[in-house]
């Protein structure tokens, strides 16, 4: 029997989810979440096989819950399933240590073989976003330049980010300057939203 995690914040689709996986014999559903602070918890309680992690929840993002429960509880495989099939993702995805990126568009029989095929140790990615991952490349952003440029997503001044980050106002400005030319962005806002299409924040 496969034990299986679920965190989406959205509860109707993690119904969804349960509700497919949990038709299959070899698939058993022991856990769910809404946000990705309680991924760790429910996982060291539930001592789950493989978790399955969106990627926009509240508090912590997919992402960086996948690196949490991979340091906490190595024997759970996590596969990352979202709406949003962004190439950064998939890279950043892998970083965290997951073995699987699928988009919740694919037919359910996908994420059924996706679960079974982790559970046996190897990776499982969609193919069309592999294929536009090595196409687009690698985000360009420095740890420094990616910090910052999320900080100022929601508007925040150089002031407030300089503050939050324990930057100087210059270092900021400098960071973001570059962000802004590494993006091919005019302002601020248009390299956030460049990012964020990319998946690279």
């Amino acid at each position: 029997m496969i034990r299986v995690l679920l965190a989406d914040d959205q509860a109707m689709v993690r119904g969804a989810l349960a509700t497919v996986l949990g038709l299959e014999n070899d698939i058993e559903v022991v856990g769910q979440v809404g946000s990705g602070d309680e991924v760790v918890a429910a996982a060291l309680a539930a001592k789950p096989d493989v978790a399955l992690l969106d990627v926009q929840m509240p508090g912590k993002d997919g992402l960086a819950a996948a690196a949490d429960l991979r340091a906490a509880l190595p024997s759970c495989r996590v596969i990352i399933c979202t709406t949003f099939g962004r190439p950064g993702y998939l890279a950043r995805a892998m970083a965290a240590g997951a073995a699987g990126f699928v988009v919740k568009d694919a037919p359910p029989e996908q994420l059924v073989e996706a679960v079974r095929r982790v559970h046996s140790g190897l990776r499982v990615v969609d193919p069309a976003l592999a294929a536009e991952s090595l196409a687009t490349g690698a985000s360009p952003l420095t740890g420094r330049e990616h910090d910052v440029l999320r900080e100022a997503r929601d508007g925040s001044t150089v002031a407030d980010v300089a503050r939050a980050l324990h930057l100087s106002e210059g270092t900021v400005r400098n960071h973001l300057s570059a962000a802004i030319g590494k993006t091919g962005a005019r302002t601020r806002a248009e390299a956030v939203r460049v990012a964020e299409e990319r998946g690279w924040l």
